[in-house]
C-alpha cells in the first residue's frame, strides 16, 4: 500500500538523494526474526470440567436461550434476543472479577442436591426490563437509579422467568430443578471458595438496540452429585470398581513430603568452593524431561514446572517410565 508524502518530506528525500543517502529499496520490509523466551506455564486455571461436560452445558444453555427468547419478548413486548458468546473455565474468585461492574447476583438453588449456582446481569439489563414491564421503551440506555420497593418486586419476577427457563433445561441436562433464590447487589462469594473450580458461561442479551451482558457461574461443587448424569454415563457403571480396602483408609491421612527434583550432581568440596553469582552448573539432564516428582525417596513422576498464581507449581505429565 503506497504512502502519500507531504511536501516536506518531498523535499527530505530530494536532499538525501543530493548527498548520497538514499534508502535501500525493501530496506523497511526486512523480515525480523523473534528471539528465543522462556515461556511461563500458568497453572492456576481449573481443568475439572471435562471438554464434553462444558460441551453437553454449552449445548443446554444454547437451548436456553432459545426458549428464553420466546418468554421474555412476550413479557416485555420487545423483541428479546439471548446467545452464548463465552465460556471459560476458571476459579471462582478469577470468575467473579471478570463480571461486568454494577451486576446484580441471584444465587440459584439446586433441587434436590442442595447445592447452588450463580446468576449474573448488568444493572442495566434490568432496568431496561423494568421499563419494558411498565410500558415503556428500552431503545434509549436506561440511566442508573437507586432501585425501590417496586423495582425490587419486578425484578424478582424477571429473574425468576430466566430462572423458569434455566430450570427446564438442567432437568434435562443432570435431572435437577433451579429456584431463585437471594438477589444480591454486591457480593454472592458465600456460594463457593475461592478456589473452587467454576464453568462460565457469558450470554449476550440484546433488547431491542440495547446489549447487555449475563453470566452464569457453575461452580463443581455444584454439579459434582450429577456430573455422570450431565456426562451422559450410567451411574451405575462404577458400582462394580473396588471400594479402598480398610488399611488403604488408615493410611489414606499420614503426611507425606513431596517433593520436585530438577536434577542431582556430585561436585568435589573445590568445584563447590568456587561457585559465585552468575555461575553455570550443568546437571547433563536434557531440559524438555522437566523435573521429577518424590514421594520421600521415591520416584512418582515426571513434571513440567511451571506457576500457579504468584507460587511455584509443577504439572504431571505421567508416571516416570511413561515420561520420557
Amino acid at each position: 500500500m503506497s504512502e502519500l508524502l507531504t511536501p516536506d518530506k518531498i523535499a527530505a528525500l530530494v536532499d538525501a538523494a543530493k548527498q548520497g543517502q538514499l534508502p535501500e529499496a525493501g530496506a523497511s520490509q526486512k523480515p525480523t526474526r523473534r528471539g528465543h523466551r522462556l515461556r511461563t506455564v500458568d497453572f492456576s486455571r481449573p481443568t475439572k470440567f471435562t471438554a464434553d461436560q462444558q460441551r453437553r452445558i454449552s449445548r443446554a444453555l444454547e437451548t436456553f436461550c432459545q426458549t428464553a427468547n420466546t418468554r421474555l419478548s412476550t413479557e416485555l413486548r420487545v423483541p428479546v434476543e439471548f446467545e452464548v458468546i463465552n465460556t471459560v473455565q476458571l476459579t471462582w474468585a478469577a470468575a467473579q472479577q471478570q463480571l461486568p461492574p454494577h451486576s446484580l447476583s441471584v444465587l440459584l438453588d439446586v433441587s434436590p442436591i442442595g447445592t447452588r449456582m450463580l446468576l449474573t446481569a448488568e444493572q442495566a439489563f434490568v432496568l431496561s426490563g423494568l421499563e419494558s414491564l411498565l410500558g415503556g421503551s428500552p431503545d434509549r440506555q436506561p440511566k442508573e437509579r437507586r432501585l425501590s420497593e417496586i423495582d425490587w418486586s419486578l425484578t424478582r419476577r424477571l429473574f425468576e422467568s430466566l430462572v423458569h427457563q434455566l430450570s427446564m433445561v438442567w432437568q434435562e441436562l443432570g435431572g435437577v430443578t433451579l429456584t431463585a433464590g437471594e438477589i444480591d447487589p454486591h457480593d454472592a462469594s458465600q456460594a463457593a471458595s475461592v478456589s473452587e473450580p467454576t464453568f462460565t458461561v457469558l450470554l449476550e442479551c440484546r433488547v431491542a438496540k440495547q446489549s447487555f451482558a449475563l453470566a452464569l457461574l457453575i461452580p463443581w461443587v455444584a454439579i459434582e452429585p450429577i456430573e455422570d448424569a450431565i456426562s451422559g454415563r450410567d451411574p451405575d457403571h462404577d458400582a462394580a470398581v473396588p471400594t479402598a480396602s480398610p488399611m488403604q483408609k488408615a493410611m489414606s491421612d499420614v503426611p507425606v513430603t513431596l517433593r520436585a527434583e530438577v536434577a542431582a550432581i556430585d561436585l568435589e568440596v573445590s568445584e563447590i568452593l568456587a561457585l559465585v553469582p552468575g555461575s553455570i552448573v550443568k546437571f547433563g539432564v536434557p531440559a524438555d524431561d522437566g523435573v521429577m516428582l518424590f514421594a520421600e525417596n521415591v520416584k512418582l513422576a515426571r513434571a513440567q514446572p511451571g506457576s500457579h498464581g504468584p507460587r511455584r507449581a509443577v504439572q504431571i505429565c505421567g508416571p516416570e517410565d511413561h515420561a520420557r
